[in-house]
């Protein structure tokens, strides 16, 4: 028994020292490949399908500037005032499951992008635990700044698409930093689903949710970045 309460202690040292060191080192190196990236290739694989991981970095100076707010206005709109975790968003998607027993989702970008970088997508209360110690992690290692960067260039954008500019390049024939604020919306609009959802051959719905995010990108205040 004390031999595997040691071996026991020794495994969660080891886990805190990995996951700090690994935090420590993206807050400066490019995230260049992902759980997720190889989920998806397995899955590829596994159907017969051509292997495709499109993904190239780019620094947010690199990004056009109306891409963090259009994701923003779509997916959290408190980015910027939240310390990782969004309790307002929390507290209107548990009053709407009372309500009316649908669930949405309340993760804000610092979860995903903890989620994207770290683990794996399958929804599991240990992978949901990991999430909310992986994004503490990150708010205080990485900053908003860092953390959005990362988010742009790891989140899934397409079947096979990941990041910012290996969308821009399949889908608009541009580079990231070229992106249009009506293309930002529309990559935006695909986030919730981006391989159902497509920012390349966008559906009525999608053009109406382009719409909505257009507006609420208004009053969406912008990240400070390195050229402002």
């Amino acid at each position: 028994m004390k031999k595997f309460l040691r071996f026991l202690l020794w495994c969660i040292v080891a886990f805190f020292v990995t996951s700090i060191g690994a935090t420590l080192y993206y807050k400066w190196m490019p995230v260049k490949y992902t759980p997720l990236m190889l989920i998806r290739g397995i899955e590829q694989w596994r159907q017969g399908q051509p292997q495709k991981r499109v993904h190239e970095w780019r620094d947010l100076s690199d990004i056009s500037r109306q891409l963090p707010i259009a994701v923003m206005a779509s997916e959290d709109q408190r980015y910027l005032r939240h310390h990782g975790f969004d309790l307002h968003a929390i507290a209107d998607a548990v009053d709407e499951r009372e309500r009316t027993g649908r669930s949405r989702g309340a993760s804000t970008i610092s979860q995903q992008t903890a989620k994207n970088v770290f683990l794996w997508p399958n929804s599991t209360w240990v992978r949901k635990g990991l999430e909310a110690y992986f994004t503490v992690l990150i708010e205080t290692f990485w900053g908003k700044k860092r953390i959005m960067e990362v988010y742009l260039n790891s989140i899934e954008m397409g079947p096979g698409i990941y990041g910012a500019e290996a969308v821009a390049r399949e889908h608009f024939g541009c580079s990231a930093r070229q992106l249009t604020r009506e293309d930002c919306a529309l990559i935006a609009a695909t986030l919730p689903n981006p391989r159902r959802f497509s920012s390349l051959k966008p559906s009525p719905y999608m053009l109406k949710r382009q719409r909505w995010i257009l507006k609420q990108m208004r009053s969406v205040k912008p990240i400070e970045r390195d050229e402002d």
